[in-house]
């Protein structure tokens, strides 16, 4: 059974806390997690649909980072959007975006995972990493992805869950609750942002909790992945009507 440690700060306002530590993001990013975020990224690539010409759309982008990596990685993706609430992260996006000449192939925008602004059956693939367990609403967001993904269409969501292994667990959480929080505060000027990031780690329904929750969506096809002894997994689903 999944640990809980109940959440305080509203998930609705965190798009708030987001726009104040976009500047630091990325640096954090690879700084806490030892560059693993990349590596966990860069994974997705493998999980693509055997397409080419791919119309993508990344939810919770954030500065892009997943968008770009896919990218840099593979020549699959054709034409991608990504959404986000934090006109903050997407702001470094657009810069990021920019000093890569990839104008033309990315467009970067404000929009809600629970109300995401295309029509159904518009994208091939849909992507969304470290952002799931910030939604308020994740079954709404997860019928959302659903709908506007084609028929066949493909899900990778990448997050962070709890490793299953005894003896990386229990260190894990004391970085996780403890050294985390203090140097993501000393290096982001944000005293809460990095405390309510391992709180929502710890709240999540990873596992064969999320795998349920993408099928009652209407996903069929999931499967998990696990990362590095389980402390992030991919999950893989796909859209198919009958």
């Amino acid at each position: 059974m999944n640990e809980v440690t109940p959440v305080k700060f509203n998930k609705k306002d965190s798009y708030k806390m987001f726009n104040r530590i976009a500047k630091r993001y990325d640096l954090l990013n690879r700084l806490l997690s030892l560059r693993q975020d990349v590596l966990w990224r860069k994974k997705l690539v493998h999980l693509l649909p055997e397409k080419t010409n791919l119309y993508l759309l990344d939810v919770a982008t954030g500065t892009a980072d997943q968008i770009l990596h896919l990218l840099e990685e593979t020549n699959k993706v054709e034409k991608a959007v990504g959404i986000d609430l934090s006109e903050g992260m997407l702001a470094y996006g657009r810069k990021k975006i920019t000093d890569r000449n990839l104008d033309g192939t990315i467009t970067l925008r404000v929009g809600d995972a629970t109300e995401i602004p295309f029509k159904s059956d518009e994208f091939d693939v849909a992507t969304m990493s470290f952002g799931i367990r910030n939604v308020p609403d994740v079954p709404r967001a997860l019928r959302e992805i659903f709908r506007v993904l084609k028929n066949d269409g493909t899900c990778l969501i990448l997050e962070f869950s709890l490793p299953k292994y005894a003896w990386l667990k229990k260190p894990y959480l004391f970085y996780f609750r403890n050294v985390l929080p203090k140097v993501g505060s000393a290096i982001s000027g944000d005293s809460g942002a990095y405390k309510y990031l391992n709180e929502t780690v710890e709240d999540f329904p990873y596992g064969e909790t999320f795998v349920k929750m993408l099928q009652e969506a209407g996903f069929s096809s999931v499967t998990q992945t696990p990362l590095t002894f389980g402390i992030a997994t991919i999950y893989k689903a796909t859209k198919t009507l009958q």
